[in-house]
Parts: C-alpha cells; structure tokens; sequence
C-alpha cells in the first residue's frame, strides 16, 4: 500500500473534527500523491507527534529552530515512509533522540491545518501521539534549538493553541 492509499485510509477511520478530515481528503483528491509531498505548493500532508510521558505527566517539545516556538516534533513525510504512522513516529524519534516510543493507539490524536511560509502555502498536520520510555533521555537534533520536558499545565505558558489543543486531546486519549 503506498502512502498515500494509508493517508486516505487514516483520514476516513479518524472520526473527529469532520469538516476539517473532509478537507484533507479533498486536498488528496484534487492533488493525488503530490499532495503528501513537500513539493505540492497548495500545500502537504505532515505527520507528527506529541511525545508524552503520562507517568510524570509531562510533554516534550522542541524549540523549533526556523520558527522559533515551542512545537510537537513532526516534519515532512518521506519516500521510504511506510505509513503515516510511521512518519510520525520517524519523525518524533530524530527530533527527540528518545529511543523506543511507541504511537498511542488509536490513530491519530488530531488535525491541525496552518499556514507556512512559502512558497508552499499550508500544512495538513496529522497529529499523533508518542509515549517515551520510562527514564526516556532527550537528544536536540540539527532542526531544534533546544527541548525540553514540560508538565502538562505548563503548555499554555509557553506554546501556542495548536499544541494546547494537542495536550488535551492526548490527555483524553491516555488511559
């Protein structure tokens, strides 16, 4: 199955925020496996993930390094991307350096479209979550300026409200 047949699949199984999963399987409609690349200037498919540590209950977020603010690690999906899934949790692995995460089940947490600089125009995020490891340790990669754990109601001092919808529809998600 190619990606891009898993991103459709993922979309019409994810049950909330219609209005918005309707428009990304329009965006795929209308622009076929280009849509999932970085490429595609209407925009892209990302995928990224929240990576939680519910025993301490605590998030990790990266300093984003070209937008300067507090994020969920995700990024672009890649050619040798299995599924989205696995995108996502790519992805959250080389921007925290946590080795063993492992996806919530469920699927994805949440979407999340915004717009980016160009000259592509917006991203359609596909938001996963990640649960670390017990004692997980942090890596900062080339794209982060730095990372960091914060506890749960600390997100909203420093994030914007995408990642705050994020934390709490993860929260509601974990057991």
């Amino acid at each position: 199955m190619s990606l891009y047949d898993d991103t459709v699949l993922v979309l019409k199984r994810y049950e909330d925020q219609p209005e918005l999963r309707q428009a990304y399987l329009d965006h795929l409609s209308a622009h076929g496996d280009a849509g999932m690349w970085k490429s595609c200037t209407d925009g892209h498919v990302t995928a990224s993930a929240l990576v939680v540590d519910p025993s301490r209950g605590r998030v990790l977020l990266t300093l984003h390094k070209k937008l300067r603010m507090w994020l969920q690690m995700g990024g672009h999906c890649e050619p040798g991307d299995a599924s989205l899934a696995a995108a996502a949790l790519r992805e959250a692995t080389e921007e925290s350096g946590v080795p063993g995460l492992t996806l919530l089940a469920g699927g994805p947490v949440r979407l999340d479209r915004h717009p980016i600089p160009g000259p592509c125009t917006q991203h359609l995020d596909v938001q996963y979550a990640a649960l670390a490891p017990v004692d997980a340790v942090e890596a900062i990669s080339d794209e982060s300026l730095d990372l960091r754990w914060f506890a749960y109601d600390e997100v909203a001092d420093v994030a914007d409200e995408s990642v705050v919808r994020l934390v709490a529809a993860t929260g509601a998600r974990l057991p």
